[in-house]
């Protein structure tokens, strides 16, 4: 059996990549392709523990150091647990949010030296790189709006949600700079038209990329 690829989702707060992932794991599968949803932190028993830690703030008193390691703890767990298996398995992952999160949030506006994330990132993924990364961008002001609409009564902002506006304009600027670095991996989307016209455009990208054998 051939082993499957792998899709990330990546961008902003409120830029629809949970929306868009349920859009495109519907679609490979009346392809006839096995799909595996999921998402970081998360997608692991051990690894969504983890996520309510993070995104309950009780790591960034820490500094973004610690909050990285979090994270890669989380991701190996993820990774050894759910992706690596689907895809030996030659199903499709489509993972909301990845290593170009840690890049980021982490690593750009936490300031993490380079090397020394680069060197935390070979050993947490082991190999695993994406082969397709969807970043979804969209004016921060949007997205924040988005994000705080689709919070339950009484929820609170959760770890990120509650930066400020500086922060994650930063975080846009640092995603595109990722894409535009690795631009044999990633593909950047307008997040700010309908979800059916972003699904459609995701889809292009993803026919036009990746060795998908079927019509659809």
């Amino acid at each position: 059996m051939e082993y499957g690829c792998f899709i990330t989702l990546e961008g902003g707060e409120g830029a629809g990549k949970s929306t868009l992932a349920r859009s495109l794991a519907e679609r490979l599968r009346m392809a006839g392709v096995e799909v595996d949803l999921t998402r970081e932190p998360g997608g692991s028993p051990k690894a969504e523990a983890i996520r309510e830690t993070i995104l309950s703030g009780q790591i960034k008193p820490h500094g973004p150091f610690i909050e990285a390691l979090m994270f890669s703890a989380a991701r190996i767990d993820h990774i050894d647990r759910r992706i690596r298996p689907a895809l030996v398995r030659g199903e499709w992952v489509i993972c909301d949010r990845f290593i170009d999160s840690t890049r980021a949030y982490q690593g750009t506006l936490g300031r993490i030296d380079p090397a020394l994330l680069a060197e935390l990132e070979q050993v947490t993924i082991d190999g695993l790189t994406p082969d397709l990364t969807l970043i979804l961008d969209l004016d921060p002001k949007t997205g924040l709006a988005r994000a705080a609409k689709r919070r339950s009564p009484g929820e609170g902002k959760d770890r990120f949600e509650g930066e400020n506006l500086a922060f994650h304009r930063k975080l846009r600027a640092a995603y595109l700079a990722i894409a535009e670095k690795e631009p044999e991996r990633c593909a950047v989307l307008d997040a700010s038209q309908p979800p059916e016209k972003l699904a459609e455009a995701a889809w292009e990208v993803l026919c036009e990329r990746l060795p998908l054998n079927q019509d659809a």
